[in-house]
């Protein structure tokens, strides 16, 4: 499948040098909502971009709703307000396609990413046509995951994995419960020090303005099968196969083939488009439509990354522009 017949970014680049990205979002297009429910995804480029503080501005002009990484999986450093660092995995590692919070059942609407510094090697931002990949997912797999939804299974250990103060934000125990019964998370405390949570989230999702069933949720990153044989076999013997700091089943308790994780995996790679960024870009991708990942890099690498617009199809929160 050649990348060239893939749906990428639209891309908007400056006019003329230096040019202030917030004013040119405010001046120059009439309905951004609509724009970045058209495309999908839209990349800014050659606008004067250069600290978290412009970036800001950039958000605060697009009037995006934002939302913080309470509950969140990944490592990430909050830079200021609601701006954060990209996932901060090893710079040799590669981050997989998935769409944002897509395991939890209120998620972002909108992500914005923004390169202040750009790797020496590598580190491009893949994105995906999640309408491209539902499409080409087997029926009887997307099913599957349609019928049964995906838990989610975690435990909270000292020095593994991140922490339970780290994921939920607090040291009060009380406050941990607090937040799992309000989102509908199982929580048991096997000892003083390990948490253990299950959560049953969606499979697939239907966009909320465009009404398309895509392929949501993020079984192929929480599986152990995400890992290498030998570090999954490791995991195992380390911890048992109950008790994996992370892991994914179907709903219904049972288990999820490797070879529809597999066949997943290869179809959100098929559908990859590169983002070569360059510094001063600034991505705003529609959650539900596009996936991202992140490719393996050398060199110094500063990507900043916001959530906007927090939606659950299930509960009151419907912050949605045009919804």
């Amino acid at each position: 499948m050649s990348n060239a017949s893939l749906r990428g970014p639209y891309i908007l680049e400056a006019k003329r040098k230096p040019a202030d990205l917030a004013n040119f979002i405010r001046s120059d297009i009439e309905d951004f909502p609509s724009l970045i429910l058209e495309s999908g995804a839209v990349l800014f480029r050659g606008f004067d971009v250069r600290s978290a503080e412009d970036f800001q501005r950039f958000l605060d002009a697009i009037g995006g709703i934002p939302i913080d990484y309470t509950y969140k999986s990944t490592p990430r450093t909050r830079v200021s307000g609601n701006v954060f660092t990209a996932t901060e995995y090893p710079s040799q590692l590669e981050i997989p396609l998935h769409c944002e919070n897509s395991y939890q059942k209120t998620w972002p609407m909108w992500i914005s990413l923004c390169c202040l510094k750009r790797a020496a090697q590598g580190g491009q931002t893949p994105i995906a046509d999640m309408r491209r990949v539902t499409v080409a997912i087997a029926p009887e797999i997307l099913e599957r995951f349609a019928n049964r939804g995906v838990k989610y299974i975690r435990h909270y250990r000292p020095y593994v994995d991140l922490s339970w103060q780290d994921v939920f934000h607090t040291n009060d125990r009380d406050e941990v419960a607090r937040f799992c019964e309000v989102n509908g998370i199982e929580y048991h405390w096997l000892d003083r020090e390990t948490l253990r949570t299950e959560q049953t989230c969606q499979g697939v999702a239907d966009h909320p303005i465009t009404g398309e069933k895509v392929f949501f949720n993020q079984a192929h990153l929480f599986h152990v099968s995400s890992l290498e044989s030998r570090a999954a076999m490791d995991m195992i013997s380390v911890f048992g196969r109950d008790r994996l700091p992370r892991d994914a089943k179907f709903g219904d308790d049972s288990e999820i083939a490797r070879s529809d994780l597999e066949t997943i995996r290869g179809t959100l790679a098929s559908a990859a488009v590169d983002i070569e960024w360059q510094e001063g870009d600034v991505a705003l991708l529609d959650n539900m439509q596009f996936a991202h990942g992140r490719r393996s890099y050398r060199g110094e690498r500063r990507v900043l990354a916001a959530l906007l617009n927090p939606y659950s199809p299930s509960r009151s929160i419907r912050q949605v522009a045009h919804l």
